[in-house]
């Protein structure tokens, strides 16, 4: 592959990650709007949804995956283009995090509006079963119990969404360490490629190896003649 070609090859790949970020931003917008008011089921347009920001998100990742594929195999690494890359990678995490946390909002929300919708059910069923005559106390032992019922299912439900976040945020520490990873590897290959880096670097290091090795010794005279001053 020439370096014009390439060139063009990595342009046309940042267009299409570009309009899919765009696309994947919009549908936030609306599938952030089922979590108000949900129904007791998933609509056809909630689905809908979901499905079309799994399919963009994967896209995604593809994409990025040809864009370092085509960096790898370049000679030399353009710093501005692999710039670029990060910053595209960078992008989709934000999003799959997001994407994951309305997810947990929507089910949250739903959760929480059956759950009312079956406490007042129970309620009107135990109030109608019971006749007028009942004992004020046996009334009132009932509705605690319903409503600690209501409260148990409640934290049930929030730390089923803390342990899928949790799971969400091992899965993206795991895959940020893997994009550090693939940083590391091309700028080693590209300072390799660099004619003189490595010595350049290695003085470097020793220039600074030295002024360290010449603070503390001056440091420590100054030490030892304020003691012998005293």
């Amino acid at each position: 592959m020439t370096e014009s070609s390439s060139y063009a090859s990595f342009g046309q790949l940042r267009t299409q990650a570009r309009q899919l970020e765009s696309q994947t931003e919009s549908l936030f917008l609306t599938y952030s709007s089922f979590s108000q008011n949900p129904p007791a089921e998933p609509t056809e347009a909630e689905t809908k949804t979901v499905k079309s920001l799994e399919d963009i998100l994967a896209k995604r990742e593809d994409i990025l995956n040809a864009l370092s594929r085509l960096l790898d195999s370049e000679q030399v690494t353009s710093a501005t283009r692999l710039h670029h890359l990060q910053r595209h990678k960078e992008i989709l995490i934000e999003h799959q995090k997001e994407f994951v946390r309305l997810q947990h909002a929507v089910q949250y929300e739903r959760q929480r509006a059956n759950l009312l919708s079956s406490v007042r059910n129970d309620i009107d069923s135990f109030r109608s079963a019971t006749s007028s005559a009942a004992p004020v106390d046996a009334r009132r032992e009932s509705d605690y119990m319903l409503n600690e019922r209501s409260r148990i299912d409640r934290s049930h439900g929030m730390m089923d969404g803390i342990l899928s976040q949790a799971y969400a945020t091992r899965e993206e520490f795991g895959r940020q360490r893997q994009i550090l990873q693939s940083i590391q590897r091309r700028v080693t290959t590209s300072a390799s490629h660099i004619p003189g880096i490595n010595t350049i670097i290695s003085k470097i290091n020793t220039r600074k190896k030295r002024d360290s090795l010449i603070i503390a010794s001056l440091i420590s005279l100054c030490i030892l003649i304020l003691f012998f001053l005293r």
